[in-house]
């Protein structure tokens, strides 16, 4: 028993130490997180409501029949067939009323989200394998930019997402925000998120998408609506010019490199587009779609062999001696 016990607290922490409050739908921070959530303890409630009678039934018949005499006199045929078919019927009609109501309340949960609704910001989200290519859209071709795997959204207005995927099918999901979005080759999907106080949530591919699935996460950037505008002119602005002969050697090197020929930044010779855009590189959370914290170190080892990092991720090594790649890597970092 003790050895049993033993086991049974090592498998429990085991799993409570994959679970986080960083990415969770039971701590929703939206209007449509809040709805699932809603919806997800009503489900769990009904649920639960309909163990404990099926228990307590069990329970009264286990005890009455141990409870009976050993030779009880046998009830007639016709009782016995009226009560199992009350006892049958009953439980169709009450699965069948059960199913109904939570077929409804679903109904009534996604139809509040396709409410209208004014939206102050168009985002485009482009899901590749493995990384987030996320385009702020605007009326005038000089307001719109382009980042990668963060997301900045002002709080409390709704915000317009817009899903294509050049490859295979990817599932947008940040659960404190919203539900899923799935992303299908040759078509076009929306999805609006709202978060209601300022914060840093983080978000997941929830489609097996391949073999570095797990690595292709994305965060969420809520921030005062003052301070979201502040980001976005920033991010309009070029890159900033490097300013010390290491900065300079750095930008040398990356645009006389493979670098240039896949990443582009703005205000420089760099206009590669099969990778993210790195024009405010600098200023990001994480490298690689969030397998690593942007560091110069983890950067460094990223450009010097990404496949450790990543494996089968599409970014090839660059042969780079090392002051070369020491230099490259500050000038990247220094990119605010």
């Amino acid at each position: 028993m003790r050895a049993l016990a033993s086991r049974a607290s090592f498998l429990a922490a085991a799993i409570l130490s994959a679970c986080s409050h960083q990415q969770s739908a039971l701590a929703p921070d939206g209007g449509t997180a809040r709805a699932i959530y809603q919806l997800f303890w009503f489900f769990t409630g009904v649920c639960m409501a309909v163990w404990l009678v099926v228990m307590a039934f069990m329970l009264a018949a286990i005890f009455r029949w141990r409870g009976s005499s050993p030779d009880p006199m046998l009830e007639p045929e016709d009782a016995s067939e009226r009560r199992i078919s009350w006892v049958v019927g009953a439980g169709v009609a009450l699965t069948v009323l059960i199913l109904t109501i939570f077929t409804f309340a679903s109904f009534l949960t996604n139809k509040s989200f396709a409410e209208p609704r004014p939206r102050s910001v168009t985002i485009k989200i482009t899901g590749h394998q493995w990384w987030w290519q996320v385009n702020y859209e605007a009326h005038r071709a000089d307001q719109t930019f382009e980042t990668a795997n963060e997301i900045h959204i002002p709080v409390g207005q709704p915000v317009k997402l817009d899903f294509e995927s050049p490859d295979v099918i990817h599932s947008f999901w940040v659960p404190s925000l919203s539900g899923k979005q799935d992303l299908i080759p040759g078509r076009y999907t929306t999805l609006t998120i709202e978060a209601d106080k300022a914060g840093i949530y983080r978000g997941q591919c929830a489609e097996f998408c391949g073999i570095q699935h797990a690595h292709m996460a994305m965060y969420v950037v809520a921030q005062a609506p003052r301070e979201f505008a502040q980001w976005r002119v920033q991010q309009l602005q070029s890159a900033t010019p490097p300013h010390t002969n290491q900065l300079r050697r750095g930008q040398q090197v990356f645009q006389a490199s493979a670098c240039a020929m896949c990443h582009s930044i703005s205000g420089t010779n760099a206009g590669g587009r099969v990778g993210p855009d790195l024009t405010h590189f600098g200023s990001r959370m994480s490298i690689a779609s969030g397998t690593a914290p942007n560091t110069l170190g983890n950067l460094t080892g990223w450009i010097a062999d990404p496949q450790r990092m990543k494996p089968y991720t599409r970014m090839p090594s660059v042969a780079l001696t090392g002051p070369d790649l020491i230099a490259v890597s500050q000038y990247l970092e220094s990119l605010k």
